[in-house]
């Protein structure tokens, strides 16, 4: 751990084989796990908890207070699980008082100048794109893809296996297995080909569209589309998390695609 261009606080408790490049400041009640690789100029800020086996690059800042106007200075957590490679300037802030951590799951591919607000959650597998930005109190799926330059709401919960095209603004929430794109933001098919990719047979993938027919393109509304889904396909872990993800949605989910 001898440093001599990077400052490492004294309060910092880092693993012995974690290489700090030159120019970097980390502060006071950070741990960082075994394997992990930080580049030049980042910024590790109070209290930064990082795992094992991650890659930051030049200029991220991690753990900066949140940009909350009602942050109070409560001590609160920025996690990173292992695992993860975080871009150049990319921003994770850490939580308020409301869930007290941001929180970044295992395997996770952070792009390029990508924001991540306070108390985002965001799942295992999960690849946020270039430029992207959430803010607070956003819930990332696990395997969900947010394409490049894309905005959401804060509140917002994205599901497992979701995938939404690059620059869109995203308002609603977006149900699992789905593919998010156009303007305003609606569904155009699910997600069939990262769901090949991750193991899901062809049934289980028929199965899924099947739901999301019902859902979105037999012109019946929501409540009536959850009823029709419950009576008529038979129960699954993927049906009932689609059911949960749907009666737990606190802004909505997004539309159907209008065709215009």
């Amino acid at each position: 751990m001898n440093q001599p261009l990077a400052y490492v606080h004294p309060g910092a408790k880092i693993a012995k084989n974690v290489v700090i490049e030159p120019f970097t400041t980390i502060h006071n009640n950070v741990v960082i796990g075994d394997g992990t690789w930080i580049g030049s100029n980042v910024t590790i800020m109070e209290g930064a908890r990082i795992g094992k086996n991650c890659n930051i690059f030049p200029g991220a800042v991690i753990a900066a207070v949140p940009q909350d106007l009602k942050f109070g200075g409560e001590e609160s957590l920025a996690v990173i699980g292992d695992n993860v490679t975080i871009r150049e300037c990319v921003t994770i802030n850490r939580g308020t008082i409301a869930s007290g951590q941001t929180k970044i799951g295992n395997n996770c591919l952070i792009m390029a100048t990508a924001h991540i607000a306070h108390d985002c959650h965001i799942g295992d597998n999960a690849i946020i794109v270039n430029g992207v930005a959430l803010a607070g109190h956003v819930i990332v799926g696990n395997y969900a893809i947010i394409g490049g330059l894309a905005a959401i709401h804060q509140f917002i919960q994205i599901g497992d296996h979701a995938m939404i095209s690059g620059g869109s603004l995203v308002r609603k929430d977006v149900p699992p297995y789905t593919k998010a794109a156009k303007e305003p933001l609606s569904y155009v098919g699910i997600n069939s080909v990262g769901l090949r990719r991750r193991g899901f047979t062809s049934e289980k993938i028929r199965e899924i569209q099947d739901i999301y027919r019902i859902l979105y393109q037999k012109n019946y509304n929501t409540s009536q589309a959850v009823g029709i889904i419950e009576a008529e396909m038979s129960a699954s872990p993927e049906r009932d998390e689609i059911l949960d993800f749907i009666r737990n949605s606190s802004r909505g989910i997004m539309k159907g695609y209008s065709g215009a």
